[in-house]
């Protein structure tokens, strides 16, 4: 493709989008002992749970890392996979005359240089980490872990290329990199979390290649499911069962089942990240997980586990029969339809409009072998409004706990 008139600047931010998530920190902890790397593992949650800021959570895991040699970062780092395709889709953009820059958050400024000098980038910020007779001190510095300090960067970076907002292009995942979603910006959000989702211009789920068409202008496509997504979907769709089972053999058995079936995954997926796969589970999870998920530890099962369970436990059998009916079969529904005509709804660009309807006609009818129609009205609307709504809970838990909930009242 030929070059365009005028430079352009790309921002990725780097983990969960061109490595994935939480990766580098499971593997540097792993190298540390268990209960070092269950307190590194915490940190992350207490910062992702919004408990902990970012600077203080990454102050205390750059403390745990003291005495760690740097050398042993970068070997540790250079065995992560990075996302599918990366080096093709930055030569892409080269040819698009972009200048492009990665600025982390959490990985030290060397490594960021290291993949940016791979990748052929311009431009790499991180963390500045402290050393002495080449080992981390446990101190850290730098704007890229301050509280507007991507934004600090990215207008130093603007101005150097003398490029207006305008001239400049996002990509992100998590709520860290608010700062610089700025108006006049094109903002792309990359399997983005619940803030992000709100304030992006687009959404990209799957495969990182998918922002090409969205910087080249060209109108969003119609989307059919991959053999992947299918596949996910018909399992997510069989939770509908759940309730039947239990209401052959009891639902505290059907709950350990489950359990025990997400305890077994956990390690399947635990041991896929170390090169080792389960037989079975491991097979499934590579013809169930979606690209980007098949890179870091997919969580999604143990959301959808968590959130059946939950809702058998809670309530009355009818109640907690039609909201995982609705959840099963109208999420599924909405996944599925939401790509083949896609109107993004303007409050959670990843969602559309067919996608919603279509969750909501099939939620009613799933709900429908559980209770009355008019029941089954009430609870699929109020799972597809909880299935729609950017909300900072996993909606595999609130779809059908807070559905089970309402049913419970309505009853």
């Amino acid at each position: 493709m030929a070059s365009t008139e005028k430079c352009r600047l790309i921002v990725f931010d780097v983990e969960g989008v061109l490595i994935p998530k939480n990766r580098f920190i499971f593997e540097v902890g792993k190298t540390l002992g268990f209960t070092r790397l269950i307190r590194l593992l915490f940190l992350g949650f207490l910062y992702e749970a919004g408990i902990l800021k970012l600077q203080t959570a990454l102050k205390h895991i750059f403390k745990d890392l003291k005495g760690i040699e740097l050398e042993t970062l970068m070997d540790i780092f250079s065995k992560i996979p990075a996302t599918p395709y990366l080096h093709s889709l930055f030569c892409q953009l080269k040819s698009r005359n972009c200048k492009i820059a990665l600025i982390s958050s959490g990985l030290p400024t060397v490594i960021v240089e290291k993949l940016a000098t791979s990748l052929g980038a311009d431009y790499a910020f991180g963390v500045e980490v402290k050393t002495k007779d080449g080992k981390l001190t446990g101190e850290i510095s730098g704007d890229a872990i301050t509280k507007n300090g991507k934004r600090k960067i990215l207008c130093e970076i603007l101005d150097k290329e003398k490029l207006a907002p305008s001239d400049c292009i996002i990509v992100a995942d998590d709520r860290n990199n608010r700062c610089i979603f700025m108006p006049g910006m094109l903002k792309i959000g990359f399997n983005p979390d619940v803030f992000l989702r709100v304030k992006a211009d687009r959404v990209v789920n799957g495969k990182l290649t998918g922002i090409l068409p969205i910087i080249d202008g060209k109108p969003h496509k119609r989307s059919f499911p991959s053999a992947n997504d299918l596949v996910r979907e018909d399992i997510h769709a069989s939770g509908f069962f759940m309730p039947l089972i239990a209401a052959l053999i009891g639902v505290p058995i059907v709950a350990s089942i489950i359990i025990f079936i997400a305890i077994v995954y956990t390690v399947s997926e635990l041991s896929r990240l170390e090169g080792r796969e389960l037989p079975l589970v491991s097979a499934i999870t590579r013809h169930a997980a979606s690209q980007s998920e098949l890179y870091g530890f997919a969580a999604a099962p143990i959301y959808f586990a968590t959130g059946i369970v939950a809702t058998l436990l809670l309530f009355p059998f009818h109640a907690a029969g039609a909201a995982i009916a609705m959840f099963c079969f109208g999420d599924s529904a909405a996944s599925l339809f939401g790509g083949l005509i896609s109107t993004s709804l303007p409050f959670n660009k990843g969602k559309t409009w067919e996608g919603s309807l279509a969750g909501f006609f099939f939620a009613f009818l799933a709900g429908s072998f559980f209770v009355s129609p008019w029941l089954a009205l009430a609870g699929a609307a109020i799972a597809m409004t909880v299935e729609v709504l950017p909300l900072p809970i996993n909606d595999n838990v609130l779809i059908p706990v807070i559905t089970g909930a309402a049913l419970t009242l309505l009853i």
